[in-house]
């Protein structure tokens, strides 16, 4: 065997898939073409097998309809009991699914995966009952029959007779792991039920008369096993693209489907499934829209919507597109998409059409090269009939005020150039039906400019034309006149209601455009989260009318940060739908699979960081017209953009906080591995030579040695020192005291102790002798000063430090002024700031950066001010200035 390529990689998409697999239940589906074909019972028979070996394997929901064998095949198995439902007075038993949560067993059978759940339960289809099931990881077994998968249910119905009325998405078929197909010849399925194995013998009858028949089953047989042959192709495929192995891929067609606002498109959609089904191939559906063209009616909107829903329920990807040409619109997109093949609708246009109008079909074949045309046509389109005389409906509403206008304009017309005609008579008295033909396309469309031209043509002739009163014509140029004024009417309605209809759509999209760029504009100004919400859901509520709610993640859970209006409260069915929607990523509530019976819609705010929170609005069976739905999507795409960048945008800051304490800390560990490394070095090394050789020293050296271990600690108790004095202030700790204090000892103290520490130093102190006393803290004071004096000393020079202090109006002035290099100016902003230090004229950098630091905030605790200035005199030096308020006359006595 040769040696496997090994530039031949597993596909990663089939490995993440087989991933996902891993993580979740298994669900196994027992598919046949009818009841009666023994899926029920083929499952308890293999479910008594893995009882027999020791599974846990038990039954959530099983229906035997009476089948005493199928009965039979419950002992020995654990049954979980049901929960009762009360529907429509009944008191009826569904299957629970807290219960089978709770217990979580390795395998679960629940029959009838099509089935519809009755009551207030969490879903109204068992299917989605399942799929919860399988997200907890546990195994699910589940029986269904081939005409309940929605792309076949139009198909099912033509063949059988019948609608099928219990119907699931065809993804949760393809989503099943093991498909296994349970199969009985239509001969043998029509004798067991003859025999009352299916059905009671009344039931039996009826069933045979409409549904079991041999041309029914037959197909459905066939159907069956296409589609399983197809699951079986699939799983083959992902075996192959897990392991690497070179094999029958798949073709790679790819279907482009067009669509539009007309009960047909369904019917299309449907077929392209099936085709999309049995070809393995992706599949696109398309809108488009005319950019000119005349608002489509809500009926129209709503059933181009239901169209697309359907679509992306039988797994199509969903475009909404919008150009001037379809044809040129639908080729871009096949370009782009590499589609292979177009599904479109074909009506059977009536023959003046024929003549007159090319068909989508032909312009497309005239144009596409190289790609497969797939035309379905309306013929037989039972499903569309209600739904057409529903248009009917509306253009017949529509129809009675168009013709009521045209009559109503028309007859103010006639009656204005009757009176015009008897005091003064007109030639061109048809102008005033013109105006009257304007009017109606004006505020009621084409089809009232229409029927103003025809009822105008009939009243002139009736009143202006000889003879009067008679619709007969006596002239042959009046004959001529009269059909060049009705097309020209006709034509000048027909221009005059594309314009009413193009400013309706263009007032309609401003008013549209206007509310998103109003939204944008608040949400720009908002930096907070907070204001992102309140914004959001005051604009929901102005724009829709309903009440709104915002839901963040909160503690492991989603909790209401913002409503409009605020006393809006969500009951637990409410709540249990917003973490539904949040959790699972997809719409909850009210006119959903998931929890309906809450009056609230909950919709996830999708960004590309994940689910930033869930939106709200009250819906209680009143859906939103399909303009508001997009309106809505655009608005919670910005909200969730907006909530993350306000997200980002306090993770920036909290990130930039943690970098400037990262930066403090380094400094800090820099300055003290520096700092406190030099004095210790000092004393261990005085020490270690004292001990060595201190008996042969002599007394003077012994002295100095001692001296520097004197100083050199003094040093390191002021860097502990200054440490804590740090802490407290960056803890808010500092409490100074507010004693009467005499500033002229304070400096005469603070002069003393740094002449002290620094004897090679020349200190002057001049002191005003009216110098008043301060309320303050005498301690803290005199630490600033020797800070200050610290400072000149290490930046002065080798000129004396001078210290001053006096009284200016209500103030004491304290100032401490050395004659050294100075501070740059680009400096002079950070001196007070933390670790800042500045460099000798060697380059070092001596102590820690804290003591001007300290001394700011010291003298703040006490109320006071400090600056500091450069160049202090002739350009040099610096001088830092103390301000502190002088105490009030009274309190000094």
């Amino acid at each position: 065997m040769a040696d496997r390529d090994p530039t031949n990689r597993p596909d990663p998409d089939a490995l993440l898939a087989l991933a996902e697999q891993d993580r979740r239940g298994k669900l196994t589906v027992f598919l046949g073409a009818a009841p009666g074909v023994g899926k029920t019972y083929a499952m308890l028979m293999r479910a008594q097998r893995l009882r027999q070996e020791g599974i846990d394997i038990v039954i959530g929901l099983v229906e035997t309809h009476g089948r005493s064998e199928t009965a039979a095949l419950l002992h020995g198995l654990e049954v979980l009991p049901r929960r009762e439902v009360i529907h429509n007075g009944k008191c009826l038993q569904e299957f629970d699914l807290d219960s089978a949560l709770a217990r979580r067993p390795r395998i679960i059978i629940v029959d009838e995966l099509a089935h519809t759940n009755l009551g207030e339960v969490r879903h109204p289809k068992r299917y989605q009952d399942i799929e919860e099931l399988i997200d907890a990881g546990i195994d699910v077994w589940t029986a269904l029959n081939i005409q309940h998968l929605e792309s076949l249910s139009d198909v099912v119905a033509q063949i059988a007779g019948v609608p099928v009325r219990e119907r699931i998405p065809d993804t949760v078929l393809k989503r099943a792991d093991d498909v296994l197909l349970v199969d009985l010849p239509p001969a043998e399925l029509i004798e067991r039920l003859k025999e009352g194995k299916v059905y009671l013998p009344d039931n039996a009858r009826r069933a045979t008369d409409r549904f079991f028949r041999l041309g029914n089953l037959t197909a459905l047989r066939e159907l069956a096993l296409r589609r399983t042959a197809d699951r079986v192709d699939d799983q083959m495929v992902d075996y192959l693209r897990q392991n690497a192995i070179e094999g029958p891929w798949a073709t790679g067609e790819r279907l482009l489907v067009c669509v539009g606002p007309d009960p047909l498109s369904e019917k299309v959609v449907r077929t392209a499934a099936r085709l999309a089904s049995g070809l393995n191939a992706d599949w696109i559906v398309v809108s488009v829209e005319h950019v000119e063209a005349a608002p489509k009616s809500s009926e129209g909107l709503r059933q181009l919507d239901e169209t697309l829903r359907l679509a992306e329920q039988l797994g199509a990807e969903t475009r909404r597109i919008t150009g001037s040409d379809f044809v040129e619109e639908i080729l871009k997109l096949a370009r782009r998409e590499h589609a292979t093949q177009i599904v479109i609708g074909a009506r059977r246009d009536r023959l003046p059409y024929r003549l007159f109008r090319r068909s989508l079909a032909d312009a497309l074949a005239a144009r596409v090269p190289g790609i497969g045309i797939h035309l379905v046509t309306d013929k037989c389109d039972a499903a569309s009939k209600p739904k057409a005389r529903r248009g009917k409906r509306v253009l017949a509403a529509g129809s009675a005020r168009a013709l009521a206008i045209a009559i109503a304009s028309v007859t103010v017309a006639t009656a204005l150039g009757l009176g015009l005609d008897r005091f003064l008579p007109l030639q061109n008295i048809s102008l005033l039906y013109m105006l009257a033909v304007l009017v109606s396309a004006a505020y009621a469309g084409y089809l009232a400019a229409i029927s103003a031209a025809i009822i105008s043509a009939l009243a002139y002739n009736f009143c202006f034309i000889e003879p009067v009163g008679t619709f007969t014509i006596a002239k042959p140029h009046e004959v001529f006149a009269l059909f060049i004024f009705l097309a020209a009417a006709m034509l000048a309605g027909g221009l005059a209601s594309r314009v009413r209809e193009q400013a309706t759509t263009a007032r309609r999209r401003a008013a549209a455009a206007q509310a998103l760029y109003d939204f944008s504009r608040k949400l720009s100004g908002a930096a907070k989260a907070e204001d992102v919400l309140w914004a959001a859901v005051n604009q929901m509520h102005t724009t829709f009318r309903r009440s709104a709610v915002l839901l963040l993640p909160k503690d492991g859970d989603v909790a209401v940060m913002a409503a409009w209006p605020p006393d809006t409260e969500l009951s637990v069915t409410d709540m249990t739908a917003a973490r539904w929607a949040f959790e699972k990523k997809e719409a909850a509530g009210n006119d959903t699979g998931t929890l309906p019976n809450s009056p609230f819609q909950f919709r996830p705010l999708k960004s590309p960081q994940g689910i930033a929170g869930v939106c709200g609005f009250l819906q209680d069976g009143k859906p939103l017209e399909p303009d508001e739905e997009r309106l809505l999507s655009a608005v919670l795409d910005q909200t969730a953009i907006a909530i993350d960048r306000a997200r980002l945008s306090r993770e920036s800051l909290d990130q930039a906080a943690r970098l400037e304490g990262e930066k403090f800390r380094a400094a800090l560990l820099s300055s003290l591995s520096h700092d406190l490394r030099t004095p210790l070095a000092t004393i261990t090394g005085a020490v270690t030579t004292l001990r060595q050789f201190g008996e042969r020293m002599s007394l003077e050296s012994r002295d100095d040695l001692l001296k520097s271990i004197e100083e050199e600690g003094d040093r390191l108790m002021r860097f502990v020192a200054n440490l804590l004095d740090m802490t407290r202030i960056e803890a808010g700790t500092i409490n100074a005291r507010r004693d009467w204090v005499d500033v002229a000892d304070v400096v005469h103290g603070a002069v003393e102790r740094a002449r002290k520490y620094f004897p090679g130093r020349v200190f002057e102190t001049s002191l005003s002798p009216d110098l008043p006393l301060m309320r303050g803290d005498g301690v803290l004071l005199g630490q600033v000063l020797f800070n200050l004096l610290d400072n000149a000393n290490r930046f002065g020079g080798d000129e004396p430090v001078s210290i001053y202090a006096r009284r200016h109006e209500d103030e004491i002035v304290v100032s401490v002024t050395d004659l050294g290099k100075g501070i740059p100016p680009a400096d002079l902003g950070h001196v007070f700031d933390r670790f800042f230090r500045k460099g000798k004229p060697d380059g070092r950098s001596p102590g820690m950066g804290l003591g001007l630091s300290i001394a700011k905030g010291f003298v703040e605790a006490m109320g006071g001010r400090i600056k500091a200035e450069s160049p202090a005199w002739k350009r040099r030096g610096t001088r830092m200035t103390m301000r502190f308020p002088v105490a009030e006359t009274k309190e000094r006595r």
